[in-house]
């Protein structure tokens, strides 16, 4: 599940997020603790709180004190307006600006996107 890619308590977060984004954590339904996660992953409980307080710190998990973790009213509106901004910066901002290197112009770029949805 984790990759390597980053720290594993960020790995953890983001896989909580798309579950939350996919709908298997709709809002208001409880999460497993970061002790589970921790057991589940084998790692350090500390890491998994850690990924677990990440998702607080954003208002997308709340704690009910005795009960456990439950996903936040609008936490999915959150994570997708927060994933659209990280879209535009790691992905249409650099397309733009190659695309101006290369002297594509906007019709020409809508053009090519509109072919790579419907190939022919």
């Amino acid at each position: 599940m984790f990759t390597g890619e980053g720290p594993i308590f960020q790995q953890l977060a983001a896989r909580v997020a798309d579950d939350i984004v996919s709908g298997t954590y709709p809002e208001e339904t409880a999460v497993p603790s970061a002790t589970d996660f921790a057991l589940f992953h084998q790692m350090n409980p500390a890491t998994a709180s850690k990924g677990v307080n990440m998702l607080v710190d954003l208002g997308v998990l709340y704690k009910k004190r005795g009960i456990g973790m439950f996903v936040a009213t609008g936490a999915r509106k959150i994570l997708l307006t927060r994933r659209r901004e990280e879209f535009r910066q790691q992905f249409l901002q650099p397309l733009l600006q190659e695309a101006a290197v290369l002297d594509i112009t906007p019709a020409e770029l809508h053009s090519m996107i509109d072919e790579e949805q419907d190939p022919v």
